[in-house]
């Protein structure tokens, strides 16, 4: 099995900045393509970032600029840079990863998220 932990949410002030760790474990021969989501209450998740193995990056556009997105693919780590905060960015943030097993089966994992608050 595959487990993914998120870290870092929390309390900021508008302006403010968090950051957002999210580590795999498990049975990983490989990870491809590693995504954060957002779910604000009352609001459909959202993707905020994604990343590919190599390194190529994606973002929303509500986050462009403000939010950066990367990885280490030795420590099975994707991390979520978030400055310039804004009231909207409040959601319970989620992290996706796609990953081969050991038994080289590809399957997407959820993390179970973590809560960013942004007060002003």
């Amino acid at each position: 099995q595959v487990q993914l932990v998120e870290s870092g949410g929390g309390l900021a002030q508008a302006g403010g900045s968090l950051r957002l760790s999210c580590a795999a474990s498990g049975s990983i021969f490989e990870i491809n393509d590693m995504v954060w989501y957002r779910q604000a209450p009352g609001k459909q998740r959202e993707l905020v970032a994604g990343i590919t193995r190599s390194g190529s990056a994606n973002y929303a556009d509500s986050v462009k600029g403000r939010f950066t997105i990367s990885r280490d693919n030795a420590k099975n780590t994707v991390t979520l840079q978030m400055d310039s905060l804004k009231l909207e960015d409040t959601a319970r943030y989620y992290c996706k990863a796609r990953v081969r097993d050991l038994f080289v089966r590809w399957n997407d994992y959820w993390g179970q998220g973590t809560q960013v608050t942004v007060s002003s």
